[in-house]
């Protein structure tokens, strides 16, 4: 099988597949108030944050100035009215946590999860910088971390999507990649140290290897950052062919597993619920959006299905985007 037809294919994915996805990001909506059927709305989830207020200076007491906004010590101490001035936050940061390791090479259906997960980090990289603010990513494999800072400029863009492509394209069967569960929570502490306050953290990821110090490292940020779990999946791995064999292949090499016995099917299948479970457990114990992304339908539909499409617009100038809150 060729490099292209292994990419059609869904097994691999190229900088022109996750460039392209531009266009398609711009149908995706994160606005403040989500459709009932989101999982961003009601009970499920945590409200997205708007932008904030950065404290600008303190100044004399003006007719017409908000009371609300007066600053009473230094009123006290200079016995004469002042008020506290804010703007209103330019933009805010969204970083973009990134799994490309070989737990995320396998897919049945329409393509790999390491190919699900990098098409919906270019829609939100794209989503993010189309409505003006910074993007920033960690994206990580088996072996290597690579932290990208948050930047609102198209050129920060294609470096968060080319180290995807990177990272992407090294996966493979029969390569000498040695699994590492434990690259996902060294990549959450990169995040932790990365995501202080009012930031959005989309961790996109088949959460392979997630344990008490993900969750916890996961509650650490939500409470002062906005954190969304993308939780990519595969419908196989789950409900197991009855056959005795499968076959996997890169496009290149394959390899046969043995999954006949039903004591290997149940194994298998019960190692994936519990981490599914242990995964969606935290909308009800942290507050945490998890998006159920699969990978056998095409991800731009599934994340609009998700958290929503645009509205539709009502009168000239009275569009979305002044309302919009990018994911960051």
């Amino acid at each position: 099988m060729t490099e292209t037809s292994a990419k059609m294919s869904g097994v691999y994915v190229g900088l022109d597949d996750l460039i392209a996805l531009e266009y398609r990001s711009r149908k995706v909506s994160f606005l403040p108030r989500q459709p009932v059927h989101s999982l961003l709305s009601g009970r499920f989830a945590s409200r997205m944050r708007g932008r904030g207020l950065n404290f600008e200076e303190i100044r004399d007491y003006r007719p017409g100035d908000d009371v609300r906004e007066i600053d009473w010590k230094v009123t006290a101490r200079l016995q004469k009215p002042h008020v506290r001035v804010f703007n209103e936050e330019r933009d805010r940061q969204a970083l973009l946590v990134v799994d490309q390791r070989l737990s995320m090479f396998f897919g049945s259906r329409r393509a790999m999860k390491s190919v699900t997960a990098a098409e919906a980090a270019a829609i939100g990289a794209w989503r993010v910088l189309g409505v003006g603010d910074r993007i920033g990513a960690i994206v990580f494999n088996d072996g290597d971390v690579v932290e990208l800072a948050a930047r609102r400029s198209r050129a920060t863009v294609l470096q968060i999507l080319s180290s995807i492509v990177v990272q992407n394209q090294a996966l493979g069967v029969g390569r000498g990649i040695v699994t590492a569960p434990e690259k996902l929570n060294q990549a959450l502490e990169c995040a932790v140290r990365r995501a202080m306050h009012d930031a959005t953290v989309i961790v996109i990821s088949d959460f392979d290897g997630a344990d008490d110090a993900t969750r916890r490292m996961i509650g650490v940020m939500n409470r002062h950052n906005d954190v969304v779990a993308v939780l990519v999946h595969d419908p196989l791995q789950s409900d197991l062919p009855a056959s005795s064999r499968m076959t996997v292949t890169d496009g290149e090499l394959q390899i046969q597993l043995e999954v006949g016995r039903d004591s290997v099917r149940r194994s298998i299948a019960q190692a994936s619920q519990e981490r599914l479970q242990g995964v969606f457990a935290w909308t009800r114990e942290l507050g945490v959006p998890v998006l159920p992304l699969s990978t056998s339908e095409e991800t731009a539909p599934q994340l609009r299905r998700l958290l929503g499409g645009l509205p539709a617009r009502h009168g000239r100038g009275g569009g979305h985007a002044k309302a919009e809150v990018a994911l960051g």
